[in-house]
């Protein structure tokens, strides 16, 4: 049977250029692929459609079959029964759309990000900081500017790759020959070769350096909270930037304060005479002490709030409250006075709760054992 002309397989005209040969290939070659399309004469198409274009695609084939037709004597057009389906990435584009094209491996490229924990103390992450760290890091290399080659010489071209950082290998299978490509393992993928390398790095266009960095901390950090500093990364690659150094810090606890958010919790100790009576005592707070009334009456485990005295809001939103829980301390190693004035009280207040909120409290006890003996 003879062959069909190559321009009316891909439904191009002769002046067509190489992209709309390229397109007319793809949208076909979607249509017959085997693994797609199950009709008894799919692989039969896809065949032809892979024999013109490797034709056609070609400039100096596409002369000779422009010029001879089918009838060249010197000249095999594409592969046949025993064709190449062309590159890894002629068949990664055929079924998506062009996502399989190699990036160049000369191409610049931005550096590595960094990351560096900080331990602070409680009162520096609540007021921030300014300090100054040091990280070691990738340097581009001061003697070759990162090229890796020896001042007076330069990179060659990799004779293996020809540049491309890639090489091609060739897989027969039940359609045709595949072409993948792999990186060159000659170069490791730059497409480069330096003969005579740089005495300071070693070829490698980078140095390992200690960097000392200014930290600027924000008031309000708080443990597993991170900033970013831009462009203190490792070394970009090809001239391309630096990458960015993530600062995360860890907050060591307070003796006196607990931190929720921007809250601050702590307890403090009254007497039974201040919380019988009353009484103004003084508490800390991050800005210093101050005086916070206890009303009489009041009973252990009482909270107070302070508006506005805990912890910065590291993004501005102002600041948390501080809440006090105030704890009765039982006296202990009691004189026989301070004795004798208890019992005094005991006998006066019939060793009974003294006031209505009390007895409402109580009452409440004895009902629940009463439900339990129910």
């Amino acid at each position: 049977m003879s062959k069909r002309d190559f321009y009316e397989v891909l439904g191009v005209d002769k002046n067509a250029s190489v992209d709309e040969v390229k397109k007319a290939y793809r949208k076909l070659a979607r249509k017959y692929h085997p693994d797609v399309n199950k009709e008894p004469d799919a692989e039969t198409k896809f065949k032809e459609v892979k024999e013109a274009y490797d034709t056609l695609a070609d400039p100096q084939k596409k002369s000779h079959y422009d010029q001879f037709g089918h009838t060249d004597p010197n000249q095999g057009f594409g592969g046949g029964a025993g064709g190449d389906f062309g590159g890894f990435s002629d068949i990664f584009d055929m079924f998506f759309g062009g996502g399989g094209s190699r990036r160049n491996p000369n191409a610049p490229r931005q550096g590595a990000d960094l990351q560096y924990t900080m331990n602070l103390e409680f009162k520096e992450a609540v007021f921030g900081k300014e300090t100054d760290i040091e990280i070691p890091r990738e340097e581009t290399c001061e003697t070759c500017h990162g090229d890796g080659a020896k001042p007076g010489t330069k990179p060659e071209t990799c004779s293996h790759c020809h540049g491309t950082g890639q090489l091609s290998v060739e897989q027969n299978t039940p359609f045709g020959r595949i072409v993948n490509k792999r990186v060159c393992h000659h170069c490791e993928g730059t497409g480069k070769f330096v003969k005579d390398k740089c005495k300071t790095c070693g070829g490698k266009g980078k140095v390992r350096k200690r960097k000392k960095i200014n930290v600027k901390i924000p008031a309000g950090i708080d443990t597993g909270q991170q900033i970013r500093i831009s462009g203190q990364g490792e070394a970009g690659v090809n001239g391309g930037p630096p990458g960015d150094l993530y600062v995360v810090f860890n907050v060591k606890p307070h003796e006196f304060f607990e931190r929720d958010g921007d809250d601050l919790y702590c307890e403090m100790p009254i007497t039974f005479v201040q919380a019988t009576l009353g009484d103004e005592i003084e508490v800390p707070t991050l800005q210093g002490k101050i005086k916070l009334k206890i009303p009489a009456g009041t009973q252990s485990g009482t909270n107070f709030r302070l508006r506005g005295k805990g912890v910065p809001n590291v993004r501005g939103y102002g600041e948390g409250d501080q809440h006090i829980q105030v704890q009765i301390i039982t006296p202990k190693n009691l004189t026989e006075r301070q004795k004798e004035l208890l019992r005094e009280f005991g006998d006066i207040s019939g060793n009974q709760a003294p006031d209505e909120q009390s007895e409402n409290f109580f009452s409440k006890v004895k009902r629940a054992f009463k439900s339990f003996n129910d």
